[in-house]
């Protein structure tokens, strides 16, 4: 059976996954927080990923890497920086000095964010990200090509949209991805043979999709589900939302400087970034005084 290493295994969607590969594979998770209790078949290692020695530990003796660690929204570039460039980078890297082949990143589907939403696009079309959040998702992905070409990693990039088990509101009805359709896709990005490097839409058979997914369809994924059977309730209870990001597959990250982290950040970081915030506050302040007096 192999070992699989699941980077943010304490977020949304490696909680989704751990049960859905569950008795498939050992799951070896890591986080920076604790992940009680566990299955069997898991173990767990702590790393942050911004540290390459505790990756390079996390990733040895493992067959492949999910990578799900990263800041999961929008937010500010000394958050994104460490976590989502740093941390992908060390991520690669600590995979290819251990030798494992096969690397699964979650990119997102707001490295492709300021495409309008009626256009349809595929696996090839040109990065437009949407924020800072969807640049790092961009840099990983080219990371990932890089790694592919120069030492023959086999790297698969999953534009994910938005996993849950029903659609949250009516733009994620073209974007909703259901737990089981994640665990399908994982397991194709894990045991497909001819994985080179791969660039596949995290979505279900969505009705609503505005993405052409062929090329996951290529290598045998088959969603069984589709947001159209919630639609009706949902659109019923949807509110209007901001003109400007109606526009745009990306939702508010379009207009968004800030966007709340569901995930709740240990204390050290929760400090660090209120400082920052603080900080931030205080010079703007300074500014306008300045700029009142003149």
């Amino acid at each position: 059976m192999k070992t699989i290493l699941m980077t943010g295994a304490a977020g949304g969607i490696g909680t989704h996954l751990r049960h859905a590969l569950a008795g498939k594979y050992h799951l070896r998770l890591s986080d920076i927080r604790p992940i009680k209790p566990l299955a069997d078949g898991e173990s767990f290692v702590r790393a942050d990923i911004t540290q390459l020695g505790e990756l390079l530990r996390a990733t040895k003796g493992v067959d492949a890497v999910i990578h799900l660690g990263g800041h999961s929204v929008e937010g500010a570039w000394e958050d994104i920086l460490p976590a989502n460039i740093v941390g992908c980078y060390n991520a690669f890297e600590a995979a290819r000095r251990n030798g494992v082949k096969r690397f699964l990143f979650a990119t997102s589907n707001h490295a492709v964010g300021f495409y309008p939403r009626d256009e349809v696009i595929d696996h090839r079309a040109v990065v437009k990200p949407d924020s800072r959040y969807g640049v790092a998702k961009a840099f990983g992905e080219a990371l990932g090509s890089l790694y592919a070409d120069k030492y023959g990693m086999e790297v698969f990039c999953m534009r994910i949209g938005n996993v849950n088990p029903t659609p949250l509101d009516k733009r994620r009805l073209s974007i909703w991805i259901s737990p089981r359709d994640m665990a399908q896709l994982v397991e194709i990005g894990i045991e497909h043979p001819a994985i080179q490097f791969e660039i596949v839409y995290g979505v279900s058979g969505n009705a609503r999709s505005w993405y052409d997914n062929e090329n996951a369809f290529r290598l045998g994924y088959l969603p069984q589900d589709d947001s159209e059977v919630f639609a009706q309730a949902l659109l019923a209870r949807e509110q209007p939302g901001d003109p400007r990001a109606e526009i745009y597959q990306g939702g508010v990250f379009v207009h968004a400087e800030m966007i709340e982290n569901p995930a709740p950040l240990p204390t050290a970081r929760r400090r660090s970034a209120k400082k920052r915030r603080t900080v931030g506050t205080a010079k703007k302040a300074t500014a306008v005084s300045k700029a009142k007096k003149k």
